[in-house]
């Protein structure tokens, strides 16, 4: 059986897969499936639970995804997103999927806060350079 090589990178992390027997995914149009020779492919993911095969493996490994781009060219499958989780167990990839969301969710609500203060600040500051610029 003929394989390809998976790559996956994220803003912290990037894994490679040998022996890649077939990947599949979804993006807008549906899902799809990838095997080896398969001719040049590039697609946006969305944020799904993508699946994946080897050679030396029956069971699948999982791989929970943020959205990304994927590109296939000579039998190397890359995969870029801001995050992802791999692992055999879905439960395991539910739990980390749910607390990483969390996580990003409370960082943004730090973000607006922060910029919420920033604008205040300045707003602060511009009246009190307009109350002591010469008249």
């Amino acid at each position: 059986m003929q394989t390809f090589e998976l790559v996956m990178i994220d803003s912290t992390k990037e894994l490679r897969f040998n022996n890649v027997t077939l990947f599949h995914g979804s993006d807008r149009s549906g899902q799809f499936g990838i095997m080896a020779r398969h001719q040049t492919f590039m697609t946006s993911l969305l944020l799904s639970l993508c699946w994946f095969f080897t050679i030396d493996d029956p069971l699948p490994t999982y791989v929970a995804l943020s959205g990304g781009i994927l590109y296939f060219n000579r039998n190397i499958l890359s995969i870029v997103t801001p995050h992802f989780f791999v692992d055999k167990d879905m439960q395991k990839i539910s739990i980390n999927l749910e607390q990483e969301l969390k996580m990003e969710e409370q960082q943004r609500k730090e973000m607006r806060e922060r910029a919420k203060n920033l604008e205040k600040e300045m707003l602060k500051r511009m009246w009190e350079m307009q109350k002591e610029a010469p008249k």
